[in-house]
């Protein structure tokens, strides 16, 4: 996937990649549909924080999950 492009579907890949590695039991209510494209980079950010750790610490999964419910609340 070419995470380059801005585009609705690269957002959905990139949520639901977050999710699965943050394991997040709210995953239901992190929709890839409540997010933009003009969030696009904000969330590709996260994405690449997400993505370069082998463990993320509890505060660490906090803060990444209050941004997304930011990022969201945007949309």
């Amino acid at each position: 996937m070419d995470l380059s492009i801005k585009s609705q579907a690269n957002i959905e890949f990139m949520i639901e990649a977050i999710k699965t590695k943050l394991k997040m039991a709210s995953g239901a209510a992190m929709s890839a549909t409540a997010f933009n494209v003009e969030q696009y980079d904000d969330i590709r950010d996260v994405y690449d924080i997400v993505m370069s750790k082998d463990r993320l610490s509890i505060s660490e999964v906090e803060a990444l999950a209050q941004e997304l419910g930011r990022l969201r609340s945007k949309a």
